[in-house]
């Protein structure tokens, strides 16, 4: 990994969406394991907005919505397919560095 994880990182607007794990990704592990977490137990959205992206859902609905749905997705991918990646990632590196 690249960077360290942060425990309550504020988020932006929209996860991203591309093929490889990204820094922010990295930045953002502990929030979509919340996000994860909370859809496992069907919390409600808007709490889960308010609570782990640090978005008011009542005042901004539809960018809040916008903003839990794209990092619930990134986060289900990172649990599909984001994790192979860090693994070819790992090896890439150790391959490149010798260690």
């Amino acid at each position: 990994m690249r960077v360290k994880s942060e425990l309550d990182p504020d988020v932006d607007d929209l996860a991203p969406t591309g093929p490889d794990v990204t820094v922010y990704d990295e930045v953002h592990f502990v929030t979509y394991l919340r996000l994860l977490d909370a859809d496992a137990d069907r919390a409600d959205w808007m709490e889960v907005a308010r609570i782990v992206l640090h978005r008011d859902p009542v005042t901004e609905t539809g960018r809040t919505r916008k903003c839990w749905e794209s990092h619930l997705a990134r986060a289900q991918w990172m649990t599909k397919i984001g994790y192979r990646r860090i693994l070819e990632q790992t090896v890439e590196e150790v391959r490149n560095t010798g260690c």
